[in-house]
């Protein structure tokens, strides 16, 4: 009786032996293993870098051979993934995150000369949005004969890739008729009502800040004013 229980005993002690052994071997076996898997997951954690034309807060929302409209808007406590700036670029303003920013123009030529990587990000508590004109191309150098006819001001910024206009309309106000020869977006930079208008009487109308019509080069129109308080108005080329 004691033998034939002893069998049974034995078999089982060599069966948790050998299920021992396979689980050590399996455990060193995924040792080995470990360190491929954690720098894979290093390698993944990484930050994404990406041209400014391929960053999905930088949406394009209209292009004309080498130049680009873009549509920028990071929500409050948002970042952009780290992007390449290797063109020039015209920046209006609409809002940073603390409030109006009331269509302020600025531009950064250096990048088409000097990339620049950096991610932009906002604090809020606001939306922070921007209409940026890219320009791809190499501008247009030396003395400029392109200037536009029917505006009553000099631009604000006139370089090899860009020329910007700001005006102020009172309600009610019209520009002349305007004929610019590069392709023209006009931005309105302050909350009201705005009517551009071709030459052949179509009319686009733009009724908040940051809204924006595009002009084909040699197209002429008018702005007028069609809100009851004073608007901020860009008027934008790029220069190819």
């Amino acid at each position: 009786m004691i033998k034939i229980a002893l069998k049974p005993l034995l078999k089982t002690s060599s069966s948790l032996l050998l299920a021992a052994l396979v689980l050590t071997a399996l455990d060193i076996s995924l040792g080995k293993m470990k360190p491929s898997i954690i720098a894979q997951e290093t390698d993944l954690s990484e930050e994404k870098v990406v041209h400014l034309l391929q960053e999905p807060r930088h949406r394009t929302v209209h292009r004309a051979g080498s130049l680009f409209l873009l549509d920028v808007q990071v929500n409050p406590g948002d970042e952009s993934f780290q992007h390449i700036h290797d063109q020039a670029i015209l920046l209006t303003s609409i809002r940073s995150g603390a409030g109006p920013s009331n269509g302020t123009v600025r531009a950064i030529t250096d990048y088409a000369t000097t990339p620049l990587t950096h991610n932009v990000s906002n604090g809020g508590p606001g939306l922070l949005r921007i209409i940026a004109l890219v320009n791809g191309g190499n501008g247009i150098a030396g003395e400029p004969t392109d200037r536009p006819s029917g505006m009553s001001s000099n631009p604000q910024i006139e370089n090899s890739w860009f020329r910007s206009h700001r005006i102020e309309l009172d309600p009610g106000e019209e520009t002349l008729l305007q004929n610019h020869h590069n392709p023209t977006v006009i931005v309105q930079g302050t909350e009201g009502t705005v009517h551009v208008t071709r030459e052949d009487g179509i009319t686009t109308e733009l009724d908040m800040a940051g809204d924006w019509a595009w002009r084909d080069a040699e197209s002429p129109f008018t702005i007028q004013n069609k809100g009851q308080t004073t608007v901020a108005v860009a008027i934008n080329e790029g220069r190819e």
